[in-house]
């Protein structure tokens, strides 16, 4: 939030001076509970700059599942929104209020503004959220907010304000004026995307994508969906599936799956009938990872190592490696990620790739094929490793359009594959992803 003196405002009063009209109700106003696990989740992204699933995780076992569903689609809506969400606070704040005071404001605007919330239940919940040196200041300033309603966000350039401004640098810098699109896909939930098993029939109202990949509503239930006890699909966005169907694996073939958690190629690479080996260093990844394979009744060796120093008893025959990144593609899955990165994670994420990459070419066996994957947006991150692989005795296999069906787009002129959360805006878009196929000579 933009802290400068404003021609208009309520003003921070001192801490320990009581506001002159805190408005704060006797009683706990329903939902509060709801509104104390957003401020937690706010909290932990913006403040510690620790992951929005890692925060929820995080939130009491007691807390009622409405309760955590519903305090996550609060806070997924103020850090998709935040910046458009503090443009409309600033004129109000004399100087920036304490982040307990400032998150209590962000859920009360969020409400008031994007998620029609009636007026009263906002502003009380949010006076009640409010350290109480700072209700008066919440009260007032939500008051005016619910004055101008929605039409406050008018006339602002919310792609903009909504986007990191590194990112906006560094998007712009890679894709020109695609970088107003990209922050555009953004804005809004993203849809439930799932990866079939062989033979699987679609729930009623998917719709089947021409890469194979079957997409729902945003906010469907994955778990009432008919089949999923049964193993029949799993979670997977429709870019986050292209990797692993790029590979081609055959039957039979000993392939990789290189930090592999939570699953979903792995699940690709054995459905296709190959002997999957499936690498994750975090344990509880790992736990996670064999949860999957378990409901979908796939087989694959699990090891627990880091993949960058482990050493297999035989070469590969291929090898998937979807590398550990600063996922600046899948903002419009995870917001938290506009928050939690930096530029300078960026460079970092790069070496660790350029070391997986490295471990990778060693593992593989003369002629064998390689995927190398990242879900993310900064070139650094995606085209820069292809001279690094040249270096280490791949040799780049180009893909083709015709490996990608409705999808000629993503295809870039070295033949690589670059998605883009702006491409197939008419169906709902797709996350950002880069991957690159070689052959070992």
């Amino acid at each position: 939030m933009r802290a400068r003196l404003a021609r208009r405002g309520a003003g921070c009063h001192e801490a320990g001076r009581p506001p002159p009209d805190p408005q704060r109700p006797l009683t706990p106003p329903p939902g509060l509970p709801t509104r104390k696990a957003a401020r937690d989740l706010i909290a932990a992204t913006l403040d510690d700059r620790r992951p929005l699933e890692e925060a929820l995780e995080a939130l009491p076992r007691r807390l009622d599942p409405r309760d955590r569903a519903a305090a996550h689609r609060i806070a997924a809506m103020v850090l998709r929104r935040l910046g458009s969400i503090d443009e409309v606070l600033s004129p109000y704040l004399r100087k920036e209020p304490p982040p307990p005071a400032r998150h209590a404001l962000q859920i009360g605007a969020a409400e008031l503004l994007l998620l029609e919330t009636p007026p009263h239940a906002a502003v009380a919940t949010a006076v009640a959220l409010a350290p109480r040196a700072f209700a008066g200041l919440v009260n007032a300033v939500l008051r005016k907010v619910a004055t101008e309603g929605p039409a406050a966000l008018e006339g602002l350039d919310a792609p903009r304000l909504d986007t990191p401004a590194w990112l906006w640098t560094a998007w712009h810098a890679a894709y020109g004026p695609a970088v107003r699109a990209i922050a555009e896909a953004h804005r809004g939930p993203a849809p439930l995307d799932l990866t079939p098993a062989p033979g699987a029939e679609p729930p009623a109202g998917a719709e089947v994508l021409p890469t194979g990949s079957w997409r729902l509503a945003a906010g469907t239930r994955v778990t009432d969906l008919p089949g999923f006890a049964e193993g029949r699909f799993w979670v997977q966005d429709a870019a986050a599936a292209l990797p692993a169907l790029l590979l081609k694996p055959r039957a039979g073939e000993r392939i990789a799956d290189l930090c592999a958690a939570p699953g979903g190629k792995t699940a690709q690479l054995a459905a296709a009938g190959a002997e999957v080996t499936a690498v994750e260093r975090d344990a509880g990844r790992v736990a996670r990872l064999a949860e999957n394979l378990a409901r979908l009744r796939l087989p694959a060796t699990v090891v627990q190592a880091d993949a960058a120093t482990w050493t297999p008893p035989a070469p590969f025959d291929a090898i998937l490696l979807d590398a550990p990144c600063t996922a600046t593609g899948t903002i419009r899955r995870h917001p938290d990620v506009a928050h939690t990165k930096r530029a300078r994670d960026v460079q970092g994420a790069a070496e660790a790739q350029a070391r997986l990459l490295g471990a990778a070419a060693k593992m593989l066996a003369p002629g064998g094929r390689l995927v190398f994957a990242t879900c993310s947006l900064q070139p650094e991150e995606g085209e820069a490793h292809l001279a690094r692989a040249a270096g280490l005795g791949l040799v780049h296999d180009p893909f083709t359009a015709a490996e990608l069906p409705g999808l000629p787009e993503a295809i870039t002129p070295a033949g690589c594959l670059r998605t883009r959360p702006d491409f197939w805006p008419e169906r709902g878009g797709m996350d950002g992803f880069f991957a690159a196929r070689f052959r070992r000579a």
